[in-house]
């Protein structure tokens, strides 16, 4: 007790009594008390609730995939996948009311059969997706019918700064309009998804789940970057959160809305991100950062523009480039037959040369649709027989798998193969496989799952 009232005497000492001679600050007239509610009250009305239902495939046990198994316990040889039901809820931002387009993450639609679309006045609409890009965790969806409030203009993200202030606004736990505000903590994240085209916005505004696709702005009420993931060990907020950068959605939404999909170009070259020790063998300052060249594909845009293997790409467009991440993301978001203005660094000097960016070759795209994990790996075929592989871009699912280039696949499991054709029709319908290829002078068995 004598504890309590020390407490409460102590918190008595530090209020001043009336009267005597001390007084509150007061509200200067006409002086409005700080806060963000203009700006809450302007965004709002264009972050939207989006409820999603569809069906996937179910899970099965292992066992009833394998051949010893059926032969011995019984069980049909052909099962039909099973799929199950499945309903989530997530954000998205309006950004053409008129239009009736709405931009959210990918994963929140994914599988996606019925999308529905709660608006800050309750009303509910039903959408559907005009285009969704898992590599950028873009997405957009229309609104079939019905009208939309007001949309949200996009900021130019290029000029955000480290200590800007930030709100964000979505649906966390199904609590529709949620605010919460902070700063951005850094620019330029990524290694998220190995897989994906990343350059993150890092905030310590509260985000959690449900919070997907729902709104970063600035103070002036301009979109600065759609709330994608969250770092965390509860599932819940520990105050680091990401956000894709509004002018790579700007990037994505466009293509989406014209194309339906996104249609990326490549440059031509494998890459390595520089090194203390590549920069002590090239005679670079400490201070260089950029990507390596490491192989230039022939007839490929990177070499009609004269790009050779060794060259260090510090810049594109004037974007400076840290590293072999941040050269696939700036690539990746340039579109077929866009010019680019590539900076390197040859001998010491630095280089300007002029690339157009070329069409993934049709190998490439077909090494992406025969199998998941070969997405990223230019495949052509070899000479003496067997399949070339000519590239794989750094950070993709075939560099993961463990592809290399100049690496030559022999056979699938115990079938040998000696064209792309042939390939293709080796692996077709399989999701496991055992590839054999030759890496230099040796034999390599490389599992694909």
């Amino acid at each position: 007790m004598k504890r309590a009232h020390a407490l409460l005497y102590t918190l008595l000492l530090v209020v001043p009594a009336a009267g005597a001679g001390t007084t509150l600050p007061a509200q200067d007239a006409g002086q409005p008390m700080p806060s963000l509610a203009p700006v809450i009250e302007r965004v709002s009305p264009a972050v939207v609730n989006i409820a999603v239902s569809g069906t996937v495939e179910a899970p099965q046990n292992p066992f009833f995939d394998d051949p010893f198994f059926r032969r011995f316990f019984g069980g049909p040889q052909q099962r039909a996948p099973r799929e199950r039901e499945f309903r989530s809820a997530g954000s998205g931002v309006i950004v053409d009311a008129k239009a009736g387009y709405i931009v959210t993450n990918a994963h929140v639609v994914d599988n996606a059969k019925d999308i529905t679309v709660t608006l800050v006045d309750d009303r509910e609409l039903k959408a559907e997706v005009v285009g969704a890009d898992k590599g950028s965790d873009v997405a957009v969806i229309k609104v079939l019918e019905g009208k939309l409030p007001n949309d949200i203009s996009l900021a130019d993200s290029s000029a955000v700064r480290v200590g800007d202030y930030v709100v964000a606004v979505g649906n966390p736990f199904g609590l529709q309009h949620t605010v919460t505000s902070g700063i951005v903590s850094a620019l330029g994240r990524s290694g998220i998804n190995p897989e994906g085209y990343e350059n993150f916005i890092q905030t310590d505004a509260a985000i959690n789940p449900g919070n997907s696709g729902g709104a970063l702005v600035n103070l002036r009420g301009q979109l600065v970057g759609i709330n994608t993931a969250i770092l965390s060990r509860s599932g819940g907020n520990m105050g680091i959160g990401f956000a894709i950068p509004s002018n790579m959605v700007r990037s994505i939404m466009d293509q989406l809305i014209e194309f339906g999909e996104v249609r990326r170009g490549v440059l031509g070259v494998n890459i390595l991100s520089l090194t203390g020790d590549y920069r002590d063998s090239l005679g670079l300052d400490d201070d260089v950062a950029g990507a390596l060249v490491s192989q230039v594909l022939e007839g490929s845009a990177a070499d009609l523009a004269g790009i050779e293997a060794g060259d260090v790409i510090t810049a594109v467009n004037g974007e400076p480039v840290k590293g072999a991440a941040e050269l696939r993301n700036l690539i990746g978001m340039a579109r077929v037959g866009e010019d680019i203005e590539v900076t390197l660094i040859r001998d010491g000097k630095q280089r300007k040369v002029s690339a157009t960016i070329a069409e993934q070759s049709a190998a490439s795209a077909e090494a992406s649709e025969l199998h998941p994990a070969l997405a990223g790996a230019d495949l052509a075929d070899a000479e003496g027989g067997g399949v070339l592989v000519r590239a794989v871009e750094p950070n993709s699912p075939a560099a993961g798998a463990g592809l290399r280039a100049n690496d030559v696949i022999l056979g699938v499991d115990r079938t040998r193969v000696a064209t792309v054709a042939a390939f293709k029709e080796a692996i077709a319908g399989n999701q496991r496989f055992l590839l054999r290829l030759r890496r230099g002078q040796q034999g390599i068995i490389l599992p694909i799952n």
